[in-house]
């Protein structure tokens, strides 16, 4: 007869479980992804490294799951930003005035997120992590051209430069050490100034 865990059991691994993605995701923001360790996780976690391996199978297993939770509470906070937006262009504004401020606020995270060097899985979650980003640019987009308030494009190609080119230009800024918070009160307009433009959009400093 095979073995079924009881509730307590399998609440008591939930939990366990919970506590090593919360420290994976500290870990990740404090040191990156190459000090990101399965051995560092579980102490940071509070539990030996064997008992980590009944959750994750390896770091590439780990790293998995904690990109796409860090993405997911990325994603929600954008679309949290979008909304609170009326027209279409205010919205893709937001999108990357969102994205970047919160890069910038916390780089160490957002540098592993975007650029560190890491293993091959990391970079398949990258590319869902972009395309994420770019959906969310590409609908609001087409809302703007449907609304005759941009000049008719492809959205999705469109955004996809967009985020590139956004990506690109806060590799440097996180990269630099020490970060300088200041950093972002020019940054960020300038992105957000460039993302109009770059729409064919009207940008307020164009008035």
């Amino acid at each position: 007869m095979a073995y079924r865990r009881t509730p307590a059991v399998q609440a008591r691994l939930d939990a366990q479980r919970e506590a090593v993605l919360q420290s994976a995701v500290g870990l990740l923001a404090e040191r990156g992804y190459g000090d990101c360790t399965m051995a560092a996780v579980a102490d940071r976690a509070g539990i030996a490294t064997g008992s980590l391996y009944q959750h994750f199978a390896n770091k590439a297993e780990l790293s998995v799951e904690l990109f796409r939770r860090v993405v997911t509470r990325e994603i929600a906070a954008v679309n949290a930003a979008v909304a609170r937006r009326d027209a279409p262009q205010q919205r893709i504004a937001a999108v990357v005035e969102t994205f970047a401020a919160r890069a910038l606020r916390a780089p160490r995270l957002a540098y592993a997120l975007l650029v560190e060097p890491a293993d091959a899985v990391v970079d398949g979650e990258r590319l869902v992590f972009r395309r994420a980003f770019r959906d969310v640019i590409a609908t609001e987009i087409a809302a703007a051209v449907a609304a005759g308030e941009l000049p008719e494009q492809d959205p999705v190609l469109t955004a996809a430069a967009l985020v590139g080119a956004v990506g690109e230009a806060l590799a440097g800024p996180l990269a630099a050490e020490p970060s300088d918070p200041g950093r972002a009160t020019e940054v960020v307009p300038a992105l957000v100034s460039f993302t109009l433009r770059a729409l064919g959009g009207r940008d307020d400093s164009d008035a």
